[in-house]
């Protein structure tokens, strides 16, 4: 299969290349760039060059900046919705205008379109919340409407916390945990809806080869948990304590709005249309996934 991805650079994208160049497939990455060649774009001006001659049978969008890297100023909020809303809505207007339009855009999303669910357990069906993070999901998989016409077949997943010692929330954890500095962040009730990365890119790698997954679809482990047990079992796979906790009102005047939302609230989200359609995690409890990502 020929597969363009865009935001490869990242976390999950580095590794769904690998993964999926290790299966037989030929990857083309669609890099920002200002020389106007084949397989370069920029989306804040709404350029893309294609070879009109490379046949594309997948694309595979996995652009838009950190929402956990900065605090979300007036500015940072414009930039995270329109480098999702931008990038995807090119990307996908060029692939339902291409004669030979590919069969299937799988865009990234996030679990954040169900806002803080507190313990009530949602999937692929529940209704979006109402915070920023609910508004940001919303638009952009909006952004992908001009692919409904075209019989392009179309996925958002929306990824969990994923695993990974070399980026993401474990990165940012590993430090003052190995120090035995770590603790449940408020009450610790709230919940984290995690996937390992190995998991994310196979779940990926499977959507892409199963012809009856559409919509949205749900990239987490099916053991949701709460941040208590979450930071109480890194804590035992480091043999390290988990006895320094992170007051509310610390989180939010450290991290404000974006706090609040990531660090002090939640979703327990629940992967049904995988396990609907049989997908299997390699690692469906939160003790042998970190020790995975851990190695």
């Amino acid at each position: 299969m020929n597969i363009l991805i865009s935001g490869a650079s990242g976390l999950i994208g580095k590794a769904l290349t690998l993964h999926l160049r290790e299966q037989g497939h030929t990857v083309h990455i669609l890099n920002r760039n200002d020389s106007g060649m084949a397989l370069t774009w920029q989306p804040d001006k709404k350029q893309i060059f294609l070879d009109p001659n490379l046949p594309i049978d997948a694309v595979i969008n996995l652009n838009g900046v950190n929402i956990g890297d900065k605090s979300w100023s007036k500015q940072r909020k414009i930039d995270i919705i329109k480098s999702r809303v931008d990038s995807t809505r090119l990307l996908a207007e060029t692939m339902a205008a291409l004669p030979n339009p590919p069969s299937v855009f799988i865009n990234a999303s996030a679990i954040g379109f169900y806002g803080d669910t507190g313990s009530t357990r949602v999937n692929e069906s529940s209704p979006a919340g109402n915070n920023f993070l609910t508004k940001i999901v919303s638009i952009w998989e909006n952004a992908a409407s001009s692919l409904e016409e075209s019989n392009i077949r179309t996925v958002f997943i929306r990824s969990g916390v994923v695993l990974s010692k070399e980026a993401g929330a474990l990165q940012k954890m590993l430090l003052p945990f190995k120090l035995g500095l770590g603790g449940r962040v408020g009450s610790g009730k709230q919940f984290m809806s995690w996937i390992a990365l190995e998991d994310e890119v196979r779940a990926i790698d499977f959507i892409l080869n199963n012809s009856n997954i559409k919509g949205p679809v749900n990239l987490t482990s099916p053991n949701a948990v709460t941040n208590k047990f979450f930071t109480k079992t890194l804590a035992s796979c480091l043999n390290r304590p988990s006895i320094f906790p992170m007051p509310e009102f610390i989180v939010k005047l450290l991290f404000g709005e974006m706090g609040e939302m990531l660090l002090l609230g939640g979703a327990n989200v629940k992967p049904t249309v995988l396990l609907k359609n049989g997908f299997e995690f390699k690692y469906p409890e939160l003790d042998k996934a970190f020790q995975a990502a851990l190695k």
